[in-house]
């Protein structure tokens, strides 16, 4: 009988446990850190370094996937130009679903957090990150290989991305206009990529100001039996 083959190689699990002294105090300090994030909406052109970007990426990229097939691709614009051009598609389809398209029931929803179709953010911040799912993969001689839990394993790599940021003191904001096809024509990507979702990153205009939202408290996001 055939047998299928199969290239798992074991390895010995490299895992430092932490005292538990020390996991309470590195847990209590992310959280106090993460408390802090707010999406932010006014930028500064501030520069930032770009081995805070960098290395936000390569955290992004230490995410877990369906068969470790890693289907994302983060596109990082910086240039001026294309940033440009970016907002304007966004804005044009942003007008589009305010006037148009969106509910009434939307629009009475996200009226709290106070946005139009007005994208400052895309051209003011000095990078946007444009996070790209692949549907499928490719391989060498152009066959193409299924993916599998492409959205969920995006999704996370996505929010390893802004806790990494978040960390090193940058600002961002999570967007996506609704559709995205433009962000594929302006990137130039291949028809296995779909737009995830558009990230401006920097730092804070220092007039910046962002809405009195609240989270909901753990009992209302958790149950533990």
């Amino acid at each position: 009988m055939a047998t299928r083959e199969t290239t798992y190689r074991p390895q010995p699990l490299d895992f430092g446990e932490v005292a538990p002294e020390d996991a309470l105090g590195r847990s209590r300090a992310f959280l106090a850190l993460m408390e802090t994030r707010r999406s932010v909406r006014h930028f500064s052109s501030r520069p930032v370094p770009w081995e805070l970007i960098e290395n936000a990426l390569r955290t992004a990229g230490t995410a877990p996937s369906g068969a470790n097939q890693q289907p994302w691709l983060f596109v990082v614009v910086s240039d001026a130009d294309v940033k440009a051009r970016i907002r304007a598609a966004a804005e044009r389809e942003e007008r589009l679903l305010y006037e148009k398209r969106a509910s009434e029931q939307y629009l009475h929803a996200i009226e709290p957090i106070g946005t139009d179709a007005v994208k400052p953010h895309i051209t003011d911040a000095p990078y946007v990150i444009v996070v790209f799912e692949q549907s499928y993969g490719l391989d060498e001689d152009g066959t193409k290989r299924k993916h599998y839990y492409v959205r969920e394993s995006v999704g996370i790599a996505t929010g390893f991305l802004l806790a990494s940021l978040h960390a090193a003191g940058l600002a961002t904001l999570t967007h996506s206009p609704s559709p995205m096809g433009f962000l594929t024509r302006i990137l130039e990507r291949p028809d296995n990529e779909r737009p995830f979702i558009l990230i401006p990153v920097g730092y804070p205009a220092e007039d910046a100001e962002v809405p009195m939202l609240a989270k909901k408290p753990l009992e209302e996001i958790a149950h533990r039996v």
